[in-house]
């Protein structure tokens, strides 16, 4: 079930890399939407602009990710809500090994997608949360060759400014889906058992790129 969820999530990657934002702007200068628009735009624009980003050269793709995707999401987060419950349960060494593949296996989901981006464009749904929410939601559509694709995000203010804590890809939210599969894997092989499949894939993965 794992290994078809990966496939699933490979499916939709562009239109989720399409819009995740580059922080480019102080967080707090930027309403979440204001964010979300703006630094999509700049990627499209980064990808359009870099030859080497277009072909898809390995080195340069996994480096474009680290600096300027990875800074905007909360992986701790996500990796705690994707685990669920099993979280309590799971030892310091076992929650940083969780978030230290979960987050690679998404580098490599986003490294994969960079090639993949061409002429799409972000529009904004209407935003209609309250101005001191520290918790919002920011609906966007990507229009990816005449086709609009839902694409929304869950967003956090922390410290460090707003960073994205889930992603809707066309109706499914990434956290609810993996929080039910690695359940089963857990219930199957127990939390070192999910490290374990995480890192094969992560292996495989990297072995594939090289």
């Amino acid at each position: 079930m794992l290994r078809r969820h990966f496939m699933a999530l490979s499916l939709s990657s562009a239109v989720m890399l399409a819009g995740v934002p580059v922080l480019a702007q102080a967080a707090d200068t930027l309403s979440p939407p204001q964010l979300i628009e703006t630094m999509s735009n700049e990627i499209i624009r980064d990808v359009q602009q870099d030859p080497k980003l277009r072909s898809g050269n390995p080195e340069v793709v996994m480096q474009f990710v680290e600096q300027k995707i990875l800074p905007n999401v909360d992986f701790q987060k996500i990796t705690q809500s994707a685990v669920g419950r099993y979280w309590r349960e799971a030892t310091p060494a076992q929650r940083t090994a969780l978030e230290q593949q979960f987050k690679q296996l998404l580098v490599y989901t986003y490294a994969g997608a960079v090639k993949q981006i061409k002429d799409q464009k972000v529009k904004l749904l209407p935003y209609r949360e309250p101005a001191n929410a520290q918790d919002v939601t920011v609906r966007t559509r990507v229009i990816n060759n005449g086709e609009p694709l839902q694409l929304d995000y869950r967003l956090e203010n922390t410290p460090a400014g707003w960073k994205i804590t889930d992603v809707n890809v066309m109706g499914i939210w990434l956290v609810d889906n993996y929080r039910s599969v690695f359940a089963q894997e857990i219930g199957q092989k127990g939390i070192d058992g999910l490290i374990a499949t995480l890192k094969e894939k992560n292996q495989n993965l990297a072995q594939a790129k090289g």
